[in-house]
């Protein structure tokens, strides 16, 4: 049985605090706490040789781990230089690369800001670089991987729901990275209870169906904003500003969805990403047992 996946963005305090530091020792210590996804971070740039990738792939294939990648935070999908858009292409392709010698399937990607343009000629540019990405990965045998564009916190930035939306409907293989303390940022807090969650999901499955809904790319932690949205990333032990994870759990486990969701939380990643996992198991053996009349 397909179900949801959970894990950490990169490494938490604990781990380097442990003494490890390799990423075959960061794929045992996620999978030894029982969860089995981890998104490796190239916010700075693709760096790992090709050598440690496969390693690291070969440990994520025996413990059970899903890999996937976040591509360079300096990305722009939509900027006006056509150098800038030309770069885009090339850490995409690289991004693309390496989670192909992980054994993954995920590329997350952030659109970057408006470049100047109204949000409307951001998106059209956007989508023309995201299809010149998908024909550079096609060009390398790399068709299998799946580009997913990410919803982000700031307002000023490409990106909400809509927007992600509308770039994943381009191309029936790009993916919906939905981030939802990054929408909860940009909202002014509009995106933290069920109903609000809810509404995320059904847009989701509406505009791009139940399929590529059930699996989509999650981003989850919360987060600290101000007018301008996202300020900086927190941990679950925040009781201000939320998203509260519990509803969100409790409807992916109704729906019998299985997206790949990924931990943000700053410095505790991993244990808050269990957090995740475990309401989402016991809300999902609770609907089971509804189901059965038990």
């Amino acid at each position: 049985m397909v179900t949801a996946r959970f894990g950490p963005a990169g490494n938490s305090d604990q781990f380097f605090e442990s003494g490890r530091k390799s990423m075959v020792d960061a794929i045992e210590w996620v999978a030894d706490m029982g969860l089995n996804a981890y998104e490796y971070q190239a916010g700075h740039g693709v760096r790992i040789k090709k050598e440690d990738a496969v390693l690291l792939g070969d440990k994520a294939a025996e413990r059970g781990v899903l890999v996937s990648v976040h591509a360079p935070y300096y990305i722009s999908l939509a900027s006006s230089d056509p150098q800038k858009r030309d770069n885009s292409l090339r850490y995409i392709l690289q991004s693309a690369s390496a989670v192909a010698w992980m054994g993954g399937d995920r590329v997350v990607v952030h659109p970057g800001g408006l470049g100047g343009l109204t949000r409307r000629e951001a998106v059209r540019l956007a989508g023309e670089t995201l299809l010149k990405a998908q024909q550079l990965l096609d060009d390398e045998q790399l068709s299998e991987i799946h580009i997913c564009p990410e919803t982000m916190g700031k307002v000023n930035q490409l990106g909400d729901l809509e927007e992600v939306i509308e770039l994943c409907k381009l191309d029936d293989r790009f993916l919906p990275c939905i981030d939802f303390g990054h929408l909860n940022s940009r909202t002014g807090g509009n995106v933290n209870n069920r109903e609000a969650f809810a509404a995320v999901l059904n847009a989701v499955a509406c505009e791009l169906g139940e399929e590529r809904a059930s699996g989509m790319h999650i981003h989850f932690s919360k987060i600290e904003y101000t007018e301008s949205g996202e300020r900086r990333h927190l941990t679950f032990e925040d009781k201000q500003y939320g998203p509260d994870p519990e509803p969100l759990m409790q409807l992916i486990a109704e729906r019998g969805w299985a997206p790949v969701v990924i931990c943000e939380s700053r410095g505790t990643q991993d244990s808050d990403a269990r957090v995740l996992k475990l309401l989402f198991d016991g809300y999902r053996a609770l609907d089971t047992h509804q189901r059965l009349g038990l």
